[in-house]
């Protein structure tokens, strides 16, 4: 007749939990690799928060090239719209800002 039920659940059981410590590191392996890639492609998010940083600071010239880097990096990118839009807005200001000091040192 053939093994027992029990029997052949207690094999499978026995091959599973042989294998699960390979299985668990292939997972980690794939995790750590594609988190290297997700990092990678936030480099639109790094360059404008340099550029924040710089906007902060008083250097809207460096803002405004970083704020460019980061909408080019973020073009690349079809999934970071709201990132864009945000880039945009951000330097629409800026270039209001350094006219309005252009035109305030003219006067003044």
């Amino acid at each position: 007749m053939g093994p027992p039920l029990y029997k052949l659940h207690k094999i499978s059981f026995m091959i599973l939990f042989q294998y699960l410590p390979f299985f668990m590191i292939a997972l980690l392996i794939a995790s750590i690799i594609s988190s290297l890639f997700l990092k990678k492609k936030n480099l639109p998010v790094e360059l404008f928060i340099e550029g924040l940083k710089y906007e902060n600071d008083g250097h809207f010239d460096e803002a405004i090239m970083n704020y460019k880097n980061a909408l080019l990096e973020a073009k690349k990118n079809r999934f970071q719209n709201n990132l864009e839009n945000k880039i945009d807005q951000k330097l629409k200001v800026l270039h209001s800002i350094i006219e309005y000091r252009k035109n305030f040192g003219f006067n003044g």
